[in-house]
């Protein structure tokens, strides 16, 4: 297949762990690769960007430090991420900033960047990661569910408002993921994480929770030719199991 030939990618959150495995998989297949997160220094790519994404000028700045660094831009992937549990009433001013700061204006600003490169260019792919929980909230995440809600809707508009500019906006909507975030989330309310992992994994039809490497190869279809007629679309990948 010649679906990444000559391609350039960007990645935003390339540490974490599904952002490891995106990265690994775009390489993989003969992309060049941009990664973005507070400390690259470890990760195989082309490029490194190292930042805030809470800083303005840096999310803005992104997709141009990528194009130069990799001389273009034809994918984006927006996989930067928090999680903040709890109800509205539990929530901080800081939890707040942190969580729309990282899942929605930073999204928002590398693709406000990203889309006239793109166009310039004759097109591209933009993949954002939602979560199944943003499309069918679920309890005691208010505000996670609130932003990846956001940033679904943000994916539907954009790929509607430029697919005249060859621009396929879509979005790959997770379930729970076994990740360090997810585990050190468990170690923190008290839980073994292994056998936290386990029993969350009874609740799933296939019979365990998603490993980075199922996410991440949704995440590299979409940002492929092979999902050409693909635009707007939110993905789940949740191995069956609904939000609850």
């Amino acid at each position: 297949m010649t679906y990444f030939e000559g391609k350039t990618a960007l990645v935003t959150g390339a540490a974490g762990g599904i952002g490891t495995a995106i990265v690994r998989q775009l390489r993989a297949a003969g992309v060049k690769v941009a990664v973005a997160d507070r400390d690259v220094a470890s990760i195989d790519a082309e490029a490194h960007l190292p930042g805030n994404l809470l800083e303005a000028s840096y999310a803005d700045g992104l997709p141009q430090a990528a194009f130069e660094a990799l001389g273009g831009l034809d994918i984006v992937i927006n996989n930067a991420g928090v999680i903040t549990r709890g109800t509205v009433t539990a929530t901080t001013d800081a939890d707040w900033d942190l969580s729309v700061g990282v899942n929605v204006q930073a999204p928002f600003r590398v693709c406000r960047a990203a889309i006239p490169i793109m166009a310039s260019r004759g097109g591209g792919a933009i993949v954002n990661v939602s979560s199944c929980w943003g499309v069918r909230p679920g309890p005691n995440h208010a505000i996670y569910c609130m932003t990846k809600a956001a940033i679904a809707s943000l994916t539907q508009c954009m790929g509607m408002d430029h697919a005249h500019q060859n621009i396929r906006v879509n979005a790959v909507c997770p379930n729970e993921v076994n990740t360090p975030m997810l585990r050190t989330g468990f170690a923190k309310r008290g839980f073994d994480p292994d056998t936290a992992v386990a029993e969350l994994g009874k609740t799933v039809p296939l019979g365990r929770i998603a490993e980075p490497e199922d996410i991440a190869e949704v995440v590299v279809f979409l940002a492929s030719d092979a999902a050409r007629y693909m635009c707007g679309s939110l993905v789940e990948v949740n191995g069956g199991k609904p939000v609850g």
